[in-house]
């Protein structure tokens, strides 16, 4: 007789699908992943293939199992994290997609966006969503889709069409096409939910021209949505926990206090704050979401996004081939004893919260005769840890409180220098979890709490273990002198016109 001692995590991610297993500790088994394939048909376009999401999230998880010489009979539940605002559209009939999943960063919705806003629709869509009219989110897309191929918008009207998020693709084939569903998490990043009423809003839904009959019913976050079909893992077994993936992160960091924050080192950075039950209007560039529902009500949150973090890192290896692997940064950062007046400021895109200036282009400054690589590469680490001041600084100016400690995790979160650096800045304890997994330890901790794997907030709070903890060392006065730096070069970058030119 099976024990059922593990849930399977699927972590359906931008470059990549996963599968992770984890025990009644919240200890990582084993985990399977697969590269996804990256389609740029026209520039700024980013799309993927909906049947590969699914293949691959699918072979991962009878992988995985394979790995761990386990059956479906031994996986308590199902959790579910994913890639927020990718939408996909298909036939409620055959299953078949009608069209590429059109990624976040896409951004052939842009124009729509430019209409909407000039058309005077910020307020409204902010005051009921907590979000920006921008191509980032789900419902530009759709429109911009529906407007391109008016024959999927009619069938759309028409009953014949299902729209969704990577969550809601994964559950309906997990099902075999019998459960339409997303979680609260998710649907907050459409444009088309309103985070106050909690359900889809018929005038945002007719603003964006998406039938509400095609979007997904909307639940908690951990609960049953339905069971998988017994022809993927032999039998049943329960899909409890969805959350998209800076909120599973944010809840797989045990972030379930009001005022606690995590902040996730990767291609960018992504902060997030818990704000409790009450959600709170950003004035500083933020973002309100909800950060899960439980099945007693949501808690929200406040994000703010670094755009080039860890690509900074990925900049120095491949664009200046300054450092042979990402490792590499630390140990060069460390060789010299200061960052000697450089400043680097990463704005490849543009910069994000809570400047959100697309124009800023990257720029070193303070050079010298005597700047050396490793200096450019110490600036470069330093730049990483100053945009997560400015997100921290902001959500402090938005909640009217100071904010203690930050838990990090992410790849770029193993940089012990960059974590020491970055207390100095926050003159705070910045806590690494021992496990940088975070995001699909989330959705296990999700649907683990549905089914009673997991008996309570109190016992995952339990679980989670750090690696190290960094206390700040620099003084204050050497920190304000180094963000006075900052912000100057900041400044600096977002006066620089240029010619124009990108070639």
């Amino acid at each position: 007789m099976s024990k059922q001692d593990y849930i399977l995590s699927i972590d359906q991610g931008t470059t990549s699908s996963r599968a992770l297993l984890f025990d009644r500790q919240g200890t990582l088994q084993a985990q399977e992943s697969r590269e996804l394939t990256q389609s740029y048909p026209q520039p700024g376009w980013v799309e993927h293939d909906p049947k590969e999401i699914w293949d691959t999230s699918l072979y991962c998880c009878t992988e995985v199992l394979s790995r761990a010489g386990i059956s479906g009979d031994d996986v308590a539940a199902i959790g579910i994290t994913n890639q927020r605002e990718t939408i996909l559209v298909w036939d409620a009939e055959t299953g078949e997609p009608v069209y590429p999943a059109i990624v976040w960063q896409s951004r052939q919705s842009a124009a729509v966006c430019q209409r909407l806003q000039a058309a005077g629709h910020s307020d409204l869509v902010r005051r009921k969503t907590g979000l920006l009219i921008d191509s980032y989110f789900s419902a530009s897309k759709l429109t911009w889709l529906f407007e391109q191929h008016p024959d999927i918008h009619e069938q759309a009207q028409g009953g014949r069409l299902r729209c969704g998020t990577v969550d809601t693709w994964l559950l309906w084939n997990l099902s075999n096409g019998s459960c339409h569903a997303t979680d609260v998490t998710n649907a907050s990043r459409t444009l088309l939910y309103n985070i106050h009423t909690m359900d889809w809003d018929e005038e945002l839904c007719a603003l964006f021209s998406v039938p509400v009959s095609c979007l997904p019913e909307v639940k908690a976050s951990s609960g049953i949505f339905c069971t998988s079909d017994s022809s993927h893992f032999g039998v049943e077994i329960p899909i409890a926990g969805i959350a998209g993936d800076q909120q599973a992160a944010l809840f797989g960091q045990t972030c379930f206090q009001e005022r606690d924050t995590k902040n996730t080192y990767g291609t960018g950075c992504f902060m997030l704050t818990n704000t409790g039950s009450t959600p709170v209007p950003s004035e500083h560039g933020l973002l309100t979401t909800v950060a899960w529902d439980l099945g007693a009500g949501p808690s929200y949150a406040l994000e703010g996004s670094v755009f080039v973090a860890g690509a900074a890192v990925q900049w120095l290896r491949d664009g200046l081939q300054l450092i042979d692997t990402a490792a590499d940064a630390e140990s060069r950062a460390t060789s010299v004893d200061s960052h000697l007046g450089v400043y680097m400021v990463p704005a490849f895109v543009g910069l994000g919260t809570p400047y959100w200036d697309s124009d800023a282009r990257g720029a070193l400054f303070g050079l010298t005769r005597g700047t050396t690589a490793d200096h450019i590469i110490r600036a470069t680490l330093e730049s990483l840890a100053f945009q997560s001041y400015d997100l921290l600084h902001a959500m402090e100016l938005d909640c009217g409180y100071r904010i203690e400690g930050l838990k990090v995790d992410g790849g770029a979160s193993r940089n012990d220098f960059l974590m020491q650096f970055q207390a100095d800045v926050l003159q705070g304890t910045v806590t690494r979890s021992a496990l940088l997994e975070t995001t699909a330890l989330g959705a296990a901790y999700l649907a683990g709490l549905a089914v009673g794997f997991f008996e309570s907030l109190e016992v995952i709070a339990s679980l989670w273990k750090s690696d190290r903890q960094f206390q700040p060392a620099a003084s204050h006065e050497e920190r304000d002198r180094r963000l006075e730096g900052w912000h100057n070069a900041v400044s600096a970058t977002r006066s620089f016109q240029g010619d124009g030119s990108t070639g």
